[in-house]
């Protein structure tokens, strides 16, 4: 049978994990594990130290010491040495018991025994607990074990939050990238719902963030003349995109107004490792400029290759009346002829030189809409 000893113990680590599971919130979950820790063993002072980025270590939760008294602790957070054998829970602190008289001085109380003990996860060493009493007999084996238990369950905790830090601050990161990005994002459901639409695409669309959200994105993102696959505008279809990287359309959006704009549309999905689609990014990207220097561009060549016709004729035509073997032209006829030609090369070379002008353009305006 259990001795109520071993019952308080259990009955200390029930409450300790039920806890842990309902509250994310560190603070109070190291003050109830220091606490019951620190009754168990008939400890009078303890704290919990947390390593830090930098190797030190910070008092994240203390018991039986008032808070004035706290900054007097501090020699007993320097120079913690882990053991060789990184899977092995051991600490070493050289001088403990000079320090620990160092801070009973400092402070007036009674600190006569200590232990200190790991909060480990595998590898990771991510804290120390202390336990202090103002006399008595050394801490035991047992008390050693005992501690151990706890100190397990605060870096079980510890490690939990850390973690959900680490998810939230990427989340975070992310969440700022995908805002103040240039072209217009938006994540989608898997069906093809709206989950998150950034400020460039509110305005390009005329939604605010707020109203697109869980709407189906064809209502958000309606596009007119398209070009290529427009899942958006497939919503009847069934979406199989397994095997497949992103896929592309381009098609003018109405805005609000009437006006309209011309986007490039790339959809990239996300899966799971079991490969079951997650999410849809979608990226939208104003094209607007470069589709009308595309067709000013070919407006252009159209004309200017029609205009090139008749000097290339005139100068052909002369060229080979004034070759004719069976003809002999006057000295005034040549002069003509031959200023015609002149003229007529003139003109071609202007139309060459607008043709490259309008060429050195059109890259220029590629390349601003690239750095977009």
């Amino acid at each position: 049978m259990q001795t109520t000893y071993e019952l308080r113990q259990r009955s200390y680590l029930l409450k300790i994990a039920r806890a842990m599971t309902s509250n994310l919130d560190l603070a109070p979950l190291l003050r109830l594990t220091l606490s019951a820790a620190a009754e168990m063993v008939q400890g009078e002072v303890g704290l919990i130290a947390l390593s830090q980025p930098d190797d030190s270590y910070r008092v994240e939760a203390y018991y039986g010491i008032p808070h004035r008294l706290l900054p007097l602790f501090a020699p007993l957070l320097t120079d913690i040495r882990r053991s060789a054998n990184l899977l092995e829970r051991a600490l070493t602190i050289p001088d403990l018991a000079l320090k620990l008289h160092m801070v009973s001085t400092a402070t007036g109380l009674p600190l006569r025994q200590v232990v200190a003990l790991p909060l480990q996860v595998n590898q990771d060493l991510l804290g120390l607990i202390y336990i202090v009493r103002s006399g008595g007999a050394a801490f035991s084996a047992n008390d050693r074990q005992v501690l151990q238990d706890f100190a397990d369950q605060a870096a079980i905790a510890v490690r939990n939050a850390r973690l959900y830090q680490a998810v939230n601050d990427e989340r975070r990161r992310l969440d700022t990238i995908i805002q103040n990005s240039a072209d217009g994002v938006m994540i989608l459901t898997p069906e093809r719902k709206i989950e998150v639409i950034n400020r460039t695409l509110a305005t390009l669309t005329g939604w605010t963030p707020a109203a697109a959200q869980g709407l189906p994105c064809y209502q958000v993102l309606a596009l007119e003349n398209v070009k290529g696959a427009d899942l958006c505008q497939e919503m009847g279809t069934p979406l199989d995109l397994a095997g497949r990287g992103s896929v592309t359309a381009e098609g003018d959006l109405v805005r609000p107004g009437g006006s309209r704009i011309t986007v490039g549309v790339t959809y990239t999905p996300l899966f799971d490792e079991r490969a079951a689609l997650q999410q849809i990014i979608v990226n939208v990207v104003d094209i607007t400029r470069f589709r009308e220097a595309e067709e000013m561009k070919s407006t252009f060549v159209s004309v200017i290759t029609h205009e090139l016709k008749t000097p290339i004729s005139l100068i052909k035509g002369y060229a080979s009346t004034l070759r004719r073997a069976d003809a002999q032209w006057d000295s005034t006829t040549l002069r003509d002829s031959l200023t015609v030609i002149e003229e007529e090369a003139d003109r071609l070379n202007g139309l060459v030189d607008n043709l490259l002008d309008v060429s050195h353009s059109g890259r220029r305006v590629a390349v601003g809409i690239g750095r977009r």
